[in-house]
């Protein structure tokens, strides 16, 4: 018995040390809503658009597009649900910057 709640903490203990956040900024802008990390909720899991995206992760048009798409939404790239605009007048426009940067480094 003692070696089964040994082994269910390390299991525990270390799932919870490969955990990655929500980063603040995500949830002041209200990603949550739509996005999980690991995970499909209305939106694509954020793990699923870094691993699209791996190949051109440092090219700077992509990081350009992605936080317009951000800002001010847009349809067509990952089914029929529409992507809400964040911050059509661009005033959250460095925590969309950080964020956008943070997806896309998920998947190193």
């Amino acid at each position: 018995m003692k070696r089964i709640a040994l082994f269910l903490g390390t299991v525990a203990l270390y799932g919870s040390c490969l955990a990655i956040e929500m980063p603040q900024n995500a949830k002041e802008i209200g990603c949550p809503n739509c996005h999980a990390i690991d995970h499909k909720v209305v939106g694509p899991a954020w793990m699923d658009v870094s691993k699209r995206y791996r190949d051109k992760r440092n090219d700077p048009a992509l990081l350009d597009q992605l936080v317009k798409k951000v800002s001010k939404g847009g349809h067509g790239n990952w089914g029929d649900v529409p992507m809400v605009a964040n911050d059509p007048v661009g005033t959250k426009h460095d925590k969309i910057v950080e964020l956008v940067k943070f997806v896309l480094a998920l998947s190193n």
